[in-house]
Order: C-alpha cells, then sequence, then structure tokens
C-alpha cells in the first residue's frame, strides 16, 4: 500500500547518512562546510517566513480553543513525555539519545504535512494553516527557550549562553523575519516557485545532516549505535506518538470539538518539525553530539508520516462511505 512507502526525504537522509559514514568532512573541508551550513540554515528560514501567510493564518485564527490545545500538546505533552522517559531510562543507551528524545519532543509542529493531512483526513484546513503556523513561529522562541529549561546544554558558541542567544536570533529569528516582512514583494513568486523553495529547503536540511553526521561519524557514532539502538528508538518513537494521539483524540472528545476540528487536532497536535529541529540542532548542541541527538528526530519523522497518512486514509474512507450513505 502506498501509505507505507518511505518518504522521498528520508530516502535523501538515508543516503545523507550514508555518505558521511563513509565519506565524512575532513580537514579545510569541516570549515568549508560549517560555513555552507550556516547560509543554508538562514536561507532555510528565510523562505519559511516568506511562506508564512498572514490571511491564511487571520482565516483560521477565530478557533481559539482548537489552537491552545494544539500548543498544549506541542509545547507541555510532548516535553513532559520526554522528561518522563529521561527520568525512566528504560533501556541502557547513550545518553544522548535520551538527549534526542526530550529534543525531539520539544521542537514545534511541521506545517505542511499537518495542514496535508487535515486536508486529506477532512478537517478543518484553515484552523490547521493557523495552528501549524503559529506553532512553527513560536517553536523560533519556545523550543531553544524549553531546551535551556530542560537540558544541561554546553553549546560551542563562545561566551556561553548569551553568544548562543546571538547565534539564535541571527541564524534563525532574523531571517525568518525578513523573509515574513518581504512577502509584499516576492509573495507572487514564492506561490509559484512552492516546488523550487521545498527543493531549497530539503537542500538546506540534508547539508545540515550530512556536516552533523560527518562530525559524528568522526567522534565514533556507529560504535555507539548499533541495531539494538536502532530497534529501541522506533519502539519508542511509535509509544510516543500513539500515547499522543490517544491524548488528543480524548480530549478533542472532552472539550466537545466538532468532527472537522477534532481531526486538526490530532494531525497537528501530533507532528514534530524535521524542518526546524535539525538546523536548529546544530545551533543549540555540540557539533560531535548534533549527529546522534538528530536521530531520533529523523525515526521519528518517518513513523509519524506513516501511521498518520494511515489514519488520514481511514478517515477519509468513512467520509465518503458516510456521503454514499446519505445519498442514497
Amino acid at each position: 500500500m502506498s501509505i507505507f512507502r518511505i518518504d522521498p526525504l528520508m530516502l535523501k537522509l538515508i543516503i545523507a547518512v550514508l555518505l558521511a559514514t563513509f565519506l565524512p568532512a575532513r580537514g579545510h573541508f569541516v570549515e568549508v562546510f560549517e560555513w555552507l551550513t550556516t547560509a543554508a540554515i538562514a536561507l532555510l528560514f528565510f523562505m519559511h517566513g516568506a511562506k508564512l501567510s498572514r490571511e491564511k493564518i487571520i482565516a483560521g485564527g477565530s478557533h481559539w480553543r482548537l489552537h491552545l490545545w494544539v500548543m498544549f500538546s506541542t509545547f507541555v505533552l510532548f516535553p513532559c513525555l520526554g522528561l518522563l522517559l529521561v527520568w525512566w531510562h528504560p533501556v541502557p543507551v547513550s545518553a544522548e539519545i535520551y538527549t534526542g528524545f526530550l529534543y525531539l519532543c520539544i521542537l514545534p509542529a511541521t506545517v505542511q504535512s499537518a495542514i496535508a493531512l487535515t486536508s486529506l483526513a477532512g478537517g478543518n484546513v484553515a484552523a490547521a494553516v493557523c495552528s501549524a503556523s503559529a506553532s512553527s513561529l513560536l517553536g523560533v522562541f519556545v523550543s531553544p527557550l524549553l531546551v535551556g529549561l530542560l537540558m544541561n546544554v554546553h553549546s560551542d558558541a563562545a561566551g556561553g549562553s548569551l553568544a548562543q542567544i546571538g547565534k539564535i536570533m541571527l541564524q534563525l529569528l532574523v531571517p525568518f523575519v525578513l523573509g515574513h516582512l518581504s512577502r509584499r514583494w516576492i509573495a507572487g513568486w514564492v506561490e509559484k516557485n512552492r516546488g523550487l523553495i521545498g527543493q531549497t529547503d530539503q537542500a538546506s536540511i540534508l547539508l545540515v545532516v550530512y556536516s552533523a553526521f560527518s562530525e559524528a561519524v568522526v567522534n565514533g557514532i556507529w560504535h555507539r549505535v548499533g541495531v539494538s539502538t536502532l530497534l529501541y528508538i522506533v519502539a519508542v518513537s511509535v509509544a510516543i506518538l500513539a500515547i499522543v494521539l490517544v491524548v488528543n483524540l480524548l480530549a478533542a472528545k472532552l472539550f466537545g470539538f466538532n468532527h472537522a476540528d477534532k481531526i486538526t487536532i490530532l494531525f497537528c497536535g501530533s507532528k514534530k518539525s524535521l524542518a526546524n529541529g535539525v538546523p536548529m540542532a546544530n545551533i543549540l548542541f555540540p557539533s560531535a553530539a548534533v549527529g546522534i541527538i538528530v536521530l531520533p528526530l529523523m525515526i521519528f519523522h518517518q513513523i509519524q508520516l506513516m501511521i498518520c497518512s494511515m489514519l488520514a486514509q481511514r478517515y477519509k474512507k468513512s467520509a465518503e462511505k458516510t456521503m454514499k450513505e446519505t445519498t442514497i
């Protein structure tokens, strides 16, 4: 079935990891890739800002109860699960793996897949656009703040946390704001070239992943991560996603949301952004640890797409069946 196909981006990520494993950047190439990565991250967030339409956000902005719950799920429920996992520490794997799960739980929601799945399942698309966009925007502020509050992070940036905040502002927030402010001049071009922009996004992510895993390979990542660890990451990712989906579904019923809003809550409140997470990790964490820390995020990304695609297809079939029954 098509729902079990691997996401094309995931295939490219696997290729980037394999390339970094067998041909990691060394010597002078490390400095070159550091400059390229910095430029790619700035471009990525500039494009995120340019794609953010204020009109669409305003269109779905009236559903404040829905947005409040989605934000709660993204920035409270998920982090609580991450903290519980770190505290419980059920399997003796590398500490960076648990850091990676906590980091995963701190990230904002995706935009494209959350909206696409909501639309496929027959949910409230306008509200999904608003929630997913707001989550992505808030994540630029909230995710680094939560990292500082919940993790003992030692950045490579000289000068400690102040320099780290400066790097986040310079590489993430400033390009994001500039991109959004430039919409009045480039909005038409952005709408016509979304495919090209999507490719630019992917290229930026792949460059960051290659750089991060090159550093990790040089520092012996594959001596610390074996098949059993990868299977553990898969199992925990499935468990976290299942818990969040169930909690969101129960909350939507408890608070009396209609069917379309329930679907929106289900898909917008259960996603985590690879596009935001990988570049942000490159800034927040020491370069030697980035590769292993983003590993849970990369695996969770594929799992959330597969499972939520299955759910969206079920909602779609159910709606089509109901429509046929009412027309008979």
